[in-house]
C-alpha cells in the first residue's frame, strides 16, 4: 500500500504536480498566525464529539460530509491533513485521515511532523484565507465500516480473536484518571474489560526535528507485544477518537488489515452505567480474571 504519511519537501512538489486540498485542523488562533499556503481550517475535526446512536452516527457523517465539501473536496483532489506536531494535537491531523477513510474519500495525505515541519523546512507560510469551490463531497456507505458503535464494541468483550485496544495516555488506563480534560471529566474511570493497552506515543519516536511515527516494522513489533498480529481483527478506542486515530493511521500503515474505531470512545462509554467497566490496577484485574 502506498505510505498515508508525507514529508514536508515531499509535500512542496506534490502541490505543484496536483491538485490537493490542504486542511489546517489547528484552532483559529493558530491558523490566523500562518499556515500552509491554500490550507483549509477545519477545526472541528478535532472538537467534534460523536455518539453512537443511529442519529449520531449518521449527523457525524452528514457534518464531516459537508465540512469537507466546503473545503472543496470533490474526489479529484487529494486530501492533504495537517496539525502543529504530530504530538501536540493528541492525533487531530489522523482523525481527519479517518473521518475521510470512514467516508470513504479516495486520496487522502497526513502532512508527517505537522506545521513544524513545513516551516522548519523554509517552506512558504501566508496569513492569506482562502475561499474555496464549495464542491459535492460523495459519500461510500460501505467505508463506513470502520466505525463502530457501543454495541458493537459490547458484542466484541470477551470474544476471542477480536483485540480490544485502548490507547489512552496511563494515568487513564490504570483509573487514575477519567479523561485528558480533568480526572472527573467522566462519571466513571477505568478500561473496557479485557482491553489491551498501548499508549499512543508508542507509534512514535523522538528525533531531532520531533515526534516522527515509528517504521512500520517497529509498529507491527509494539503490536505483537499485546499479541496483535497483521491478521488481527482490532477494536480502537481512546477518549473521543482523536488518539485512536493516530493509532488507526499507525496500524493501517503498517500493514493491519482490518481495523476499526468506537469513535464514541471512553466519553460515551463511561457515562452508559449499563456497560461494563474494569477498575483499579489493571494487573490486579487480570490476576483476578484469571483465579476466576
Amino acid at each position: 500500500m502506498t505510505d498515508v504519511l508525507i514529508s514536508a519537501s515531499e509535500l512542496a512538489d506534490l502541490l505543484k504536480l496536483e491538485p490537493c486540498v490542504v486542511i489546517d485542523t489547528r484552532n483559529p488562533d493558530a491558523y490566523s498566525a500562518g499556515h500552509l499556503p491554500g490550507a483549509v481550517n477545519v477545526h472541528e475535526i478535532f472538537t467534534f464529539l460523536a455518539t453512537s446512536t443511529p442519529e449520531g452516527m449518521s449527523e457525524l457523517k452528514t457534518k464531516f460530509a459537508d465540512a469537507f465539501g466546503a473545503a472543496g473536496l470533490s474526489g479529484k483532489e487529494t486530501a492533504v491533513i495537517y496539525e502543529q506536531s504530530m504530538n501536540s494535537g493528541f492525533g487531530q491531523s489522523c482523525r481527519g485521515y479517518y473521518l475521510l477513510t470512514m467516508l470513504g474519500y479516495p486520496k487522502i495525505k497526513v502532512l508527517h511532523g505537522g506545521f513544524d515541519a513545513w516551516s522548519a523546512a523554509g517552506l512558504p507560510v501566508t496569513k492569506d484565507v482562502p475561499v474555496p469551490a464549495k464542491a459535492s463531497f460523495a459519500v461510500v456507505p460501505e467505508a463506513g465500516e470502520i466505525l463502530i458503535d457501543a454495541k458493537t464494541m459490547l458484542a466484541a468483550v470477551g470474544k476471542p480473536g477480536i483485540a480490544i485496544l485502548d490507547v489512552r495516555d496511563v494515568d487513564e488506563w490504570i483509573g487514575d484518571s477519567s479523561s485528558p480534560y480533568g480526572k472527573d471529566f467522566c462519571p466513571r474511570k477505568g478500561r473496557i474489560p479485557g482491553a489491551v493497552w498501548l499508549e499512543w506515543y508508542r507509534m512514535m519516536k523522538p528525533t531531532a526535528e520531533g515526534p516522527r511515527f515509528k517504521s512500520k516494522d517497529e509498529i507491527l513489533a509494539e503490536c505483537a507485544t499485546v499479541g496483535i498480529s497483521p491478521s488481527t481483527p482490532v477494536y480502537l478506542y481512546c477518549f473521543k477518537g482523536a488518539r485512536a486515530s493516530n493509532t488507526f493511521l499507525a496500524l493501517k500503515n503498517a500493514g493491519v488489515k482490518d481495523v476499526r474505531m468506537y469513535f464514541g470512545s471512553w466519553n460515551e462509554w463511561s457515562r452508559d452505567p449499563s456497560l461494563p467497566i474494569e477498575q483499579g490496577l489493571p494487573m490486579a484485574a487480570q490476576v483476578t480474571g484469571k483465579a476466576a
